[in-house]
Order: structure tokens, then sequence, then C-alpha cells
């Protein structure tokens, strides 16, 4: 599959040194275009993988699409929390006129986040629910235990609800809330829908890719003659399949988001779905609310949990997907549909911050 076309982001993420930076620079000529220059940013948890370039690249299109916004990304080349604070930190004094913030971390923010809020600087979570300390009141964001349920489902479908053994499960960041809320989700399915499965995890994956396939490895390993193998992150998907074809396992296969070499893999049959949190849709949506709200409404955010969907890739929607992850403009188009509903009226996907998970 040829990877998408990334444009300015790519070669600036080429030239980078440790941590990652790139700016779209977006004319008048947009939507707001006559409205004041905003300086604006978003700051993700890995600026490499392919979940945080989908939001990333999300957030880029809806700033160019308002128009007059120099839009910066930033964000560590692999997962460290406190590199990505520090880059936040930077964001909030040379684009102090809102940011999107997406971690894994949510705790180590807490101070960095009520801080910028503090400095009247409007911030919107994205993926991860903010602390109760952030004085962050505005998320948007998966139900993540729904997705974890879904892919549960999904494998109940393919194993049966008879079906007795194990299936094992792995999470890449133990303690981010995301991805733990997807693992619980699966394990209390699987338990409500196949009662004769046993869940063995969720067991540490790791984010990196070569930590990820080693402790894949060691789990097949371990577990031979496991029903299924399935994993939470990005990583996880690619290197389950990975794993499987180079073992010609029999066993079921499984993941999260849209890498390429993940859409391959359901392309292929080796797993036999995948979930896509949409996160190109979630950077879309929290980035056009924000310059809306900057715009529109002195800064004053929505509050609450706007609540963002989620999809099943399987053999009968493969090929839309891989067509849809050729071009950032395939990818607005889309999208295009689902935005235009959910923006329309902002306040019925709205939800109580305490409920997100």
């Amino acid at each position: 599959m040829t990877p998408r076309s990334r444009g300015p982001l790519t070669a600036a993420a080429a030239l980078a040194l440790g941590a990652v930076l790139a700016t779209a620079s977006c004319g008048g000529d947009g939507g707001s275009g006559g409205n004041e220059r905003l300086k604006m940013g978003i700051a993700v948890a890995n600026y490499s993988l392919n979940f945080a370039r989908e939001m990333y690249e999300g957030a880029t299109e809806a700033s160019k699409r308002a128009g007059n916004i120099d839009f910066k990304v930033v964000g560590p080349p692999n997962t460290d929390g406190p590199a990505e604070q520090q880059l936040f930190q930077n964001l909030t004094v040379t684009h102090p006129d809102g940011i999107v913030l997406q971690n894994l971390d949510p705790p180590i923010f807490t101070r960095p986040a009520a801080q910028a809020v503090g400095k009247g600087i409007p911030v919107v979570a994205l993926d991860t629910s903010p602390t109760d300390g952030s004085k962050v009141g505005f998320y948007v964001g998966n139900d993540n235990y729904e997705l974890g349920a879904m892919l549960a489902q999904e494998t109940v479908k393919k194993l049966g609800a008879g079906a007795k053994g194990t299936v094992v499960v792995g999470v890449p960041n133990p303690g981010a809330p995301v991805l733990d809320n997807r693992a619980k989700g699966i394990k209390d399915t699987l338990a409500k829908q196949a009662p004769g499965i046993r869940v063995l995890g969720p067991f540490q994956t790791y984010s990196d890719p070569a930590q990820n396939y080693g402790a894949w490895q060691s789990q097949v390993n371990a577990n031979p003659n496991a029903l299924a193998f399935l994993g939470v992150g990005d990583a996880d998907s690619y290197n389950l399949a990975r794993l499987k074809e180079q073992r010609k396992g029999k066993y079921l296969t499984a993941g999260f988001d849209v890498d390429p070499k993940t859409l391959d893999a359901i392309k292929r049959g080796t797993n036999f779905v995948g979930i896509d949190p949409e996160h190109y849709l979630k950077g879309y949506v929290s980035t056009a609310i924000l310059i809306d709200s900057v715009r529109k409404n002195d800064g004053k955010l929505p509050q609450g949990w706007f609540k963002t969907p989620g999809l099943v890739m399987s053999a009968s929607n493969i090929d839309e997907i891989v067509k849809r992850q050729q071009s950032v403009q395939n990818a607005y188009a889309w999208y295009k549909p689902q935005l235009d509903r959910l923006l329309a009226n902002t306040g019925a996907n709205i939800r109580p911050l305490k409920e997100a998970r």
C-alpha cells in the first residue's frame, strides 16, 4: 500500500532532531480569512506513530479551511510524556491563541494545562480526557470502552459464543485511560458474550514498534494454543499480523488504527478485522470547535465530552478505507458528511465530562 502523501509536515519531520515541530501557515483566503490572524497548535504524544499523525493531519486541515491561522504541530518522535510536556509548554508561549492537547500520561499534564488555562489560553483535550485539576473542561474523544467492546463482539462473531479457550490482550501503555478502557471493553464483553473464553492480560506491549514486536513474540510463544491475540494500540495490529504470517498461525489477530501495514493485513485477511477510532475526524472536530470558539465566542469553549464515533474495518469496507488513506484530500472528502453533521449541532454530541471513558 502506498502511504498517504503527507505534504510539508513530512518534510519538517525529516529535518527535525529529537522533538518534532511542524508549522502549517494558512493564508487569509479561507472561510474565515478576514479575521485576525491566530497562532494555534496541537501537541501529540508520539509524532511518528499513525494514530497521532491522523489527529494532527485532521487538525491541520481544519486550520487551513478556517484560514489565516499559523498552526503548529509538536510532539516527541517516541512516546515520551515529559518531552511532550515541555513541547506543550513551549507552544503556550509561541502559539497562545488556542491549543489542542493529546497525550497518554494525563497526570503530568495537569499542572501545565492548568497554567495555560490560567493565562487565558483555550485548551481542548483530545483523545485522552483531562484530569480534574487541569482546568480543561472540553474533551473530544471516543468512548474507548465501546470501541473495545466492538472488537470483542467481532471476535465472538468469528469464534462463536460457545468458544472455549484463551484470548490474549495487550496494551502498549498501561495506565493510559484510552488504552485501558479499550482493554476493559474487550474483557467485559467477552465475559458476557462468550463465557467459555478466558482472557489473559492485558499485558504491556509497548508503543515502540520493535519493543512491541518482541512483547507479542513472547506472548505467542507462551500461549501457542490461544484462540486470538488482540491489541489495543497502533503497533499491536501490524506486529500481530507479521507474527501470524511468519508462524502460519491459526489463531485470530486484530487491533486498532489505520497504519498502512494494518490495512494491508486486513486486506490480506491476516487480521480478521480492525477498529478505526477515526483519529482524523477527532483532530478536525477539536480544532474546528477551538477556532470557532476563539473567533465567535471570545475563546469560551463548550463544556463536556464531545463523543466521536469509531468504525469496524473488515473485508467488506477495507478497499474504501484504503482509498480514504491515500491522501489528506481523500480523507477530508470521505469524512466531510460526518464532519458537517457533527459540527452543525455540537451541543447534541456533548455529554458530561465525568462520563468519558
